[in-house]
């Protein structure tokens, strides 16, 4: 069955700007998702589980007013211009010093207090999904140039969400886009997520300092740490840390993680082109926030696996560029591909 795509009113900001809600439906046994212009966020995502009971496996909210309130928990969002952090809300590129808009301490997050999470985006019909648009002027929260970006969100037959972005400057930048979505493949407001099998293809990891810079050096073995997800086991204790990923900077997506519900059934595989996962375990939760279940959020209530490039990656010339000037074009995708496996199944 071929995607639908339908758009609908979901409210509007206090200035009177309109927001939409756009859903992808592959059918009623098959993915649906639900897309806001409003930061671009994923307001559910439903998928089937070994019995065929479509459940939303997404942490998010029932209402505009919610998300404009609570934005720092970037359920769902799509976070630029940088996500994650860079230290001390400055780099220097070209030899220039660019000041940024701190908003976690003394340090930039996931693009400044008012980052794309944060934005209304133009939205179109595309095959299958909506593609999202929005030009970030020059001096944006501090970032240089002009920032032309697109974002499609597709929902194929296959039962996957595809996240392709695209971006252009007119003067040298950095970015560093990803999607925020946070998930249970348990179900929104099934409990803890912390029982969900992990398996990541990272055999290093980035080590940081209490306020989650990452520390001189190369990146450190997994071997004989907590980090080692190399094999799959389940998801215990607090985590919002990058992985790099095996292969690095690639071309074509490929699969670097795997997540897996015993309890429903429910897997899905990542696949991306970016050099690093950030695994958020949302231990800030703490049952005041209620999702579309309309139950309370407690503590790693969902995780984040966030494709991107490395924290602080600006300032850190080790690291994968995240320099894009005049003329190049950077692009991203990050596909999720659910799917069931039976019971006593478990990982291939």
């Amino acid at each position: 069955m071929t995607t639908q795509v339908s758009r609908e009113p979901f409210g509007a900001l206090d200035d009177g700007t309109r927001v939409d809600r756009w859903t992808l439906d592959a059918g009623p046994d098959a993915l649906r998702v639900r897309v806001l212009t409003y930061g671009g966020i994923v307001q559910t995502v439903e998928a089937p589980d070994r019995d065929g009971v479509r459940g939303q496996l997404a942490l998010g909210f029932a209402d505009l007013a919610s998300y404009v309130a609570h934005g720092g928990s970037y359920f769902g969002a799509l976070v630029g211009r940088y996500a994650n952090r860079i230290a001390g809300a400055s780099f220097t590129l070209d030899g220039r010093t660019r000041a940024l808009t701190p908003n976690d301490g003394r340090h930039s997050l996931h693009g400044g207090p008012g980052g794309f999470a944060r934005v209304v985006w133009d939205a179109r019909e595309t095959d299958g999904g909506v593609e999202l648009h929005r030009v970030s002027p020059d001096g944006e929260e501090g970032f240089p140039g002009a920032l032309d970006v697109r974002v499609t969100y597709t929902v194929t037959d296959g039962g996957a969400l595809r996240v392709v972005s695209c971006a252009t400057a007119d003067a040298p930048t950095v970015v560093n886009l990803t999607q925020h979505t946070y998930l249970n493949l348990g179900g929104d407001g099934s409990g803890s997520a912390a029982g969900l099998e992990l398996r990541l293809a990272a055999s290093r990891y980035t080590p940081v300092d209490d306020t989650g810079i990452p520390l001189p050096g190369a990146p450190a073995e997994v071997a004989g740490t907590r980090f080692d997800f190399r094999a799959p086991r389940a998801v215990a204790g607090a985590y919002d840390h990058n992985f790099a990923l095996d292969g690095g900077v690639c071309a074509a997506p490929r699969t670097v993680a795997e997540l897996y519900d015993p309890r429903s059934g429910r897997a899905l595989e990542l696949s991306t082109t970016e050099p690093g996962l950030q695994l958020y375990t949302a231990e800030h939760l703490d049952g005041t926030l209620t999702g579309t279940s309309g139950l309370p959020y407690g503590r790693a209530a969902g995780l984040a696996l966030e494709t991107q490039h490395f924290p602080d990656s600006p300032n850190r010339p080790d690291f994968p560029t995240t320099v894009l000037r005049p003329g190049e074009r950077y692009r991203s995708e990050t596909v999720y591909a659910f799917s069931v496996r039976p019971r006593g199944a478990g990982h291939p």
